[in-house]
């Protein structure tokens, strides 16, 4: 396959992939997903072959990072095969993950030997209760032990991931940063994301914006800002008081980040999804399962594809459902 690069129509560079593995969780957070799901069939959903042809391509097409999600990635058997397949592709800068922590524990280290660089953890408070709470399954002790694992096993720049939720858990956050300074954790703080029709609360009043994270924030540490990126949404700070640290903030509604957008989604029913807050998509599943062996005509479709990637989402601060798929659907 010859290398060549991803161009949309607003002239940005996709190099960047975010491929769920699954659909499947085993928590239930309340601002992920309906606490009495309903899951694909397993027959809809790709193989790790299929997931790999499609890593494969994307590779190809010059993407330089992929991150692997879900639903919940490391539930799904055979995940830490997969990440060593698309670890050593040649070309790929970085293999990322993001996970509750679930199974940390135990996959910490096989997923560090297979090649996956850096970790993303999601973690919304520290209060045992309330974190069984916020995840309806969840448990605090062993998310921990997993964060805990992962540093043992070698990874570095490990991110925590917090959803703000004004009356939930707004009032740890300091809390939270005070936890990751400790374990020298990289942090960032987002926006909740109006996916899916949720019963549970009300997004309207749960919205916390960024900047009322920041002045929550600078009533105990020092910030600076900072142009650091991941090629990722996170908009990065520093603290003073521990400068190897990095705060980000990930705000789709109050600050989006559509200008500079260079990642598209693909679910792992196939779909591949050009915006996070949009439908426009295309099937690729049909074309793997049309044309198997055929890898030219996947990679032509995830160019044509580029066409269909509109230029923003316009998330809006009520209770309306702007994308009807729940967030495990999306892939992370």
């Amino acid at each position: 396959m010859t290398q060549r690069e991803l161009i949309d129509g607003h002239n940005r560079r996709v190099d960047y992939l975010r491929l769920s593995v699954t659909d499947r969780c085993d928590f239930r957070c309340v601002y992920c997903m309906a606490e009495d799901m309903q899951f694909l069939p397993r027959q809809q959903i790709l193989t790790l072959e299929e997931l790999f042809q499609v890593a494969q391509s994307f590779v190809a097409l010059g993407t330089r990072k992929i991150r692997l999600t879900g639903g919940e990635p490391l539930i799904r058997p055979g995940v830490v095969q997969l990440c060593e397949q698309i670890a050593a592709l040649p070309g790929l800068r970085e293999l990322c993950l993001t996970t509750n922590g679930s199974q940390l524990g135990r996959l910490a280290k096989p997923l560090f030997d297979a090649g996956v660089k850096r970790l993303n953890i999601s973690l919304d408070s520290l209060d045992p209760q309330r974190f069984k709470e916020l995840t309806r399954t969840g448990n605090l002790a062993q998310v921990i032990e997993g964060i805990d694992a992962a540093r043992a096993a070698g990874f570095t720049r490990t991110k925590l991931n917090c959803v703000v939720m004004q009356g939930r858990n707004d009032h740890e956050i300091n809390d939270l940063v005070s936890f990751a300074i400790e374990r020298d954790l990289d942090i960032s703080f987002i926006e909740e994301m109006p996916l899916g029709a949720i019963a549970e609360h009300s997004r309207a009043e749960s919205f916390y914006s960024s900047a009322q994270v920041r002045e929550r924030i600078a009533e105990r540490f020092t910030l600076i800002d900072s142009t650091e990126s991941t090629q990722g949404p996170s908009r990065y700070w520093r603290v003073a008081e521990a400068p190897n640290i990095r705060l980000g903030f990930i705000s789709p509604h109050s600050h989006n980040f559509c200008g500079t957008c260079n990642r598209v989604r693909l679910t792992v029913e196939g779909r591949l999804l050009l915006c996070l807050g949009n439908e426009h998509s295309m099937d690729l599943k049909a074309v793997l399962r049309a044309h198997p062996g055929h890898p030219e005509r996947l990679e032509n479709a995830i160019i044509e594809a580029m066409k269909l990637k509109p230029y923003r989402h316009n998330f809006e601060v009520n209770d309306d459902v702007q994308v009807v798929r729940f967030m495990n659907m999306t892939g992370g």
